[in-house]
């Protein structure tokens, strides 16, 4: 499901404010663009341009993002860290550039944490003006199994980037919908392959080539049964590896042990499909199966070149 924004948000600024000013129109000058990026900082961009990479974001993954806390963090603790972010967010929200989305996702979270962004109408057309791009897309007020989904792709991508925070892991592409995308001729005509997530990881010795996809446990076992064919027969085209070298593992992750138990006995029972290809995992070992394609076996790395 494609979404973005329309205009539907209003602003608080004053009628003489440049944000009011900036507002989507049909035609934008330079003057305006550049009117409405002065009231943004570097790390404002940096949230806006994630907006768009994952379609939507809660508080609280904003604040892991651009905000982080503790040790290896920017801010002593995770609340001073929130506070602030939520002072960022009110900002670019009432300069028009995001905006809320009205509809609560289940979890632990309360409070404005748990509130969803998603990029506004604004802050839409000022990326596109920035590439030199026209047009605009249709908001579409995405379905809550949808929206769980995005935020738990976004989720990972979080984790993965803590971790590099952390000195854990390097993490050298992370490519999101639809760029991880990998169209291909199958056998009945062209064909696309739809990852959730594209990741290059690597460490001192080794980088590892990845396709994630973040299981709900909402998807029939045929579908993701079909979806495991497709990753077989965009490897048998060989383009993965004469780009990089290695084709890329394909790590499921699931909401827990019994599906991920589910998956593994489906995936077995298909004689076409190797083993080898597909590694499961529950969503509380994602980061730790992510590390273990760095180990010295699997197909899906290769040595970095000193």
């Amino acid at each position: 499901m494609g979404w973005n924004s329309r205009s539907f948000e209003r602003c608080t600024a004053a009628p003489t404010d440049p944000a009011r000013r900036c507002l989507v129109t049909d035609t934008w000058t330079p003057t305006r663009v550049r009117e409405l990026e002065s009231l943004l900082t570097e790390r404002d961009g940096h949230i806006l341009e994630d907006l768009e990479r994952f379609r939507a974001l809660s508080t609280r993954l904003i604040q892991r993002l651009h905000f982080p806390a503790g040790l290896h963090g920017l801010h002593a603790t995770v609340p001073t860290a929130t506070r602030l972010a939520n002072r960022v967010l009110l900002r670019l929200e009432a300069h028009g550039l995001i905006a809320r989305i009205d509809r609560r996702v289940g979890g632990a979270l309360r409070g404005s944490a748990a509130t969803t962004w998603h990029l506004a109408a604004t802050g839409e057309r000022l990326l596109r003006a920035r590439r030199g791009e026209s047009g605009r897309r249709r908001y579409v007020t995405p379905s809550r199994d949808f929206l769980a989904h995005t935020l738990a792709v976004a989720e990972f991508a979080g984790a993965t980037k803590e971790s590099e925070l952390r000195g854990e892991i390097d993490v050298l592409e992370l490519d999101t919908e639809p760029s991880c995308w990998r169209p291909f001729h199958g056998p009945v005509g062209v064909v696309t392959l739809k990852p959730d997530l594209f990741t290059v990881v690597a460490n001192a010795d080794v980088e590892a080539h990845v396709f994630v996809e973040i299981d709900r446990g909402t998807e029939h076992l045929p579908a993701v049964i079909k979806k495991c064919r497709t990753y077989q027969q965009y490897r048998q085209t060989g383009l993965a590896q004469a780009s990089s070298g290695v084709f890329p593992a394909v790590l499921w992750v699931t909401p827990d042990a019994e599906r991920a138990r589910k998956l593994r006995t489906a995936i077995r029972r298909e004689p076409d499909l190797p083993a080898d290809l597909f590694t499961i995992c529950e969503e509380a070992e994602a980061l730790t199966a992510l590390t273990v394609f760095l180990a010295p076996s699997p197909t899906s790395r290769k040595e970095v070149s000193s």
